[in-house]
């Protein structure tokens, strides 16, 4: 009995505990944006809501169901989302799931360059100290460019060299996402004790050998911490590279296309499909550290 109070409530009743804040919140966001569409609607609904005769319940009917709202209601946007995801051909442009893939891939791929940067320019950081006060200055610095005002010369300088596709899209993504890596990788590699590299040095470590025995396995918290920021950015980085580029595919090229013929419910599938992209792909750099702390014997 003694155990069983010390473990605290079952699994469930944590489960539960959590999912009802979380439900309550959901709601009361729904339930304000029904409502915010009956005013926003208005102005391009008004006339059929006249027709229709109005009252309460016409309002409401006309509101949540036009076909190029202002702000689409939230029942619209699941039933857009669902027939462009599961009733549409995935290998098709006519597939939110199509256009995913095409904006992850340079994500992606973007996201892998940019960690690389980031670890070799802490790495160099942390074991030369004129690049503490030099270079890592320039890397925050970096970072106040608006990325709106930076993609479009990114594209059209690779694009007069003849280079496209999705080498461009992934350097945006890479701009964005080296920052976190960089400056969460120096924190870690900073964060051993000084007791700790005195006694690399007792034992005649060299530079190399107490960055892989010592910092590396220490930085590894801020690693991962870094890494689901950083994975997140880069999707949004290779959406904001679309947008230049009037390209065909992707979620951006979706969402422009959306604001191009007023199809604001199609914005919203897309928006809806990147938040998803963006929360599996958060979800998969916590497995993964899940799994590291687990192989490392590390208690979380």
């Amino acid at each position: 009995m003694t155990e069983a109070v010390a473990s605290g409530p079952p699994a469930a009743n944590r489960w539960f505990a959590d999912a009802v804040p979380v439900a309550v919140v959901v709601a009361v966001i729904l339930l304000v944006w029904y409502a915010a569409c009956i005013p926003m609607n208005a102005v391009v609904a008004q006339g059929r809501i006249d027709a229709a005769g109005g009252g309460l319940a016409n309002t409401l009917a006309v509101s949540w169901a036009l076909d190029r709202p202002v702000i689409p209601a939230p029942h619209q946007i699941v039933i857009s989302f669902w027939n462009l995801v599961f009733a549409a051909d995935p290998t098709t442009p006519k597939s939110l799931i199509y256009h995913a893939w095409v904006t992850l891939s340079s994500a992606l791929f973007g996201f892998a360059m940019g960690v690389l940067l980031g670890v070799v320019l802490a790495i160099a950081i942390v074991h030369m100290k004129t690049l503490q006060k030099s270079l890592l200055p320039w890397i925050v610095a970096s970072q106040t460019i608006p990325i709106l005002a930076i993609a479009p010369m990114i594209i059209v300088v690779l694009g007069s060299v003849g280079i496209v596709g999705i080498l461009p899209k992934s350097l945006i993504s890479m701009y964005l996402c080296f920052f976190p890596v960089t400056i969460g990788m120096v924190k870690g590699l900073t964060s051993p004790e000084v007791m700790q590299l005195d006694l690399m040095r007792t034992y005649n470590a060299s530079a190399a050998q107490t960055l892989w025995k010592l910092r590396l396995p220490a930085s590894l918290p801020f690693l991962f911490t870094s890494l689901k920021v950083a994975v997140a950015i880069a999707l949004v980085g290779s959406i904001v590279g679309e947008l230049p580029t009037g390209a065909q595919a992707g979620l951006g090229a979706r969402m422009l296309t959306g604001s191009y013929y007023g199809q604001t419910v199609q914005i919203w599938a897309a928006l809806l499909m990147a938040s998803l992209v963006a929360g599996a792909l958060v979800w998969a750099i916590g497995a993964i550290e899940a799994g590291t702390n687990r192989m490392l014997g590390v208690r979380e």
